[in-house]
């Protein structure tokens, strides 16, 4: 008797553009995007909308060699990791994406995205990530926000007449639209309040209209202290198109008088173009030019255009691992790149020989000068320097008559992570460690294979949970000659 075999099926045909596909989520890309699979192709769905453990129903809008992206179209099944989200911007605002998702369960993501990246793209399989460190607290925890003005507000459907003005943030992808926002729930509660007195009270106001360069109000940027237990200090920041002390007075002295916490009012005044929260100069409305910040037991001054750590409580717990990579004995010399105002250079100095801080940003090298001075540590210089540029192959010998050579040099550059130049320049130094903070882990992984492959071997990763709800990590990485 003659048996016919069944024939194979055939492969399943790649997915087109326009086509719906039934997903099930299995995680989140750094970066927010759920990751799903359809028959071995990679498909990255929406921020927000794909949590994993969820069911989607999802439409293909793009296909690349080797993976697709998809919009979600509606949620089948719910993840069993789900929660309401208490904002009623989510979904629209781009500021959190995962507030939709137990806190738990982002913490569990994101160490699996660190560990990703270090093992997927840098190779570095046998490398331990540690626990990622979370948050005590895990709303109202910023102490600075910046908000836009625009008179091109994105519409939600339902407004009649369009609104022709807006204050909140930019709409994710959309550089010319701004939501406008009631409650911010990861801002300081006070501050929330004084962004809501604001609002009501800058009506008659022109908002700045980006394509056509006019109007008056361009950015609103708040940030609130906490100089001592139970005391709240806010500095209030109005970026403008033009000077006018005539408009912004009134606002000052009144903000003065409904909030005592409010203790500093500045204008930054932005001419140009670019769509910037800073000013080419600042004029002081109200009280002081800074606030007065609390770190690890050191005092620091913060001006308005100067970099901190956005998450005061859990800089904390940053710094005291940094501190405890660094391992200091009291003998070592410190480059600390990209110091901001300090805040690492000046705790370091507490047990190195020596530290030296370098900073492109000038406001912030005068701010760490004028810290280093309040907390009465004269270890530590600043100097202002390009790390974008060639600065030690071109100021090496001069900076070594007054700063002897690094044992270990520190670094918590911005997103964008070293320019190539400057992982040559590290290794030229000849530290014995580098300590590698970063807000990007996907960039900081670039450099340390950058650095591995001029003598430095990575031996630990620590990553923490600096901004709950949202996408972003903070990462500190050990390389050791």
């Amino acid at each position: 008797m003659n048996e016919t075999a069944t024939p194979p099926e055939a492969p399943a045909a790649p997915p087109k553009k326009g086509d719906e596909l039934e997903l099930t989520v299995e995680s989140l890309a750094f970066g927010g995007q759920g990751i799903a699979r359809h028959h071995g192709l990679v498909v990255f769905l929406d921020k927000g909308k794909s949590l994993p453990g969820s069911t989607v129903r999802a439409r293909i809008t793009k296909k690349r060699k080797g993976f697709a992206e998809a919009r979600v179209l509606e949620v089948l099944k719910a993840s069993p990791d789900a929660v309401e989200a208490p904002c009623a911007h989510f979904g629209v605002c781009g500021g959190c994406t995962t507030q939709n998702l137990t806190y738990e369960a982002q913490l569990a993501q994101k160490q699996a995205q660190v560990a990703d990246l270090f093992g997927r793209m840098g190779h570095f399989t046998d490398l331990e990530i540690q626990p990622i460190i979370g948050c005590k607290e895990t709303f109202n925890y910023r102490n600075k926000m910046e908000f836009t003005w625009s008179n091109r507000a994105w519409l939600l459907g339902d407004e009649d007449p369009i609104p022709d003005r807006a204050l909140g943030l930019h709409v994710p992808g959309r550089y010319d639209k701004v939501l406008d926002i009631e409650q911010c729930h990861l801002q300081h509660l006070v501050a929330g309040e004084v962004y809501t007195w604001i609002k009501a009270h800058t009506s008659s106001l022109e908002p700045y209209d980006i394509k056509a360069h006019s109007g008056f109000l361009r950015h609103l940027v708040i940030r609130t202290a906490e100089p001592e237990a139970g005391k709240i200090e806010i500095m209030v920041n109005f970026v403008t198109s033009r000077e006018d002390p005539a408009a912004l007075k009134p606002l000052a002295e009144g903000l003065a008088e409904k909030f005592p916490q409010v203790v500093s009012v500045v204008n930054n005044i932005n001419t140009r173009r670019a769509a910037v929260a800073y000013g080419e100069w600042e004029v002081l409305l109200h009280g002081r030019p800074s606030l007065t910040m609390q770190l690890r037991g050191l005092t620091f001054e913060v001006s308005a255009n100067a970099f901190f750590q956005t998450n005061s409580a859990q800089a904390e717990l940053l710094l005291e691992q940094v501190e405890a990579a660094c391992a200091l004995t009291g003998e070592e010399v410190v480059y600390d790149l990209f110091c901001g105002t300090g805040a690492i250079a000046l705790m370091l100095a507490r047990q190195a020989k020596e530290v030296a801080g370098f900073e492109s940003v000038t406001p912030a090298v005068d701010d760490a000068t004028r810290n280093a001075m309040v907390n009465e540590i004269f270890n530590v210089r600043f100097f202002l320097a390009d790390l974008g540029a060639k600065y030690f192959t071109h100021n090496l010998q001069r900076l070594l008559k007054q700063v002897p050579r690094p044992d270990i040099v520190v670094a918590d550059p911005p997103r964008a992570g070293f320019h190539p130049k400057l992982v040559e320049e590290i290794a030229d130094l000849g530290p014995r460690k580098v300590v590698y903070v970063s807000c990007n882990p996907a960039t900081q992984v670039r450099d340390v294979v950058l650095l591995a492959e001029a003598g430095y071997r990575p031996t630990w990763v620590q990553p923490v949970d600096m901004f709950p709800h949202t996408p972003h990590i903070e990462n500190i990485c050990i390389l050791e000659r």
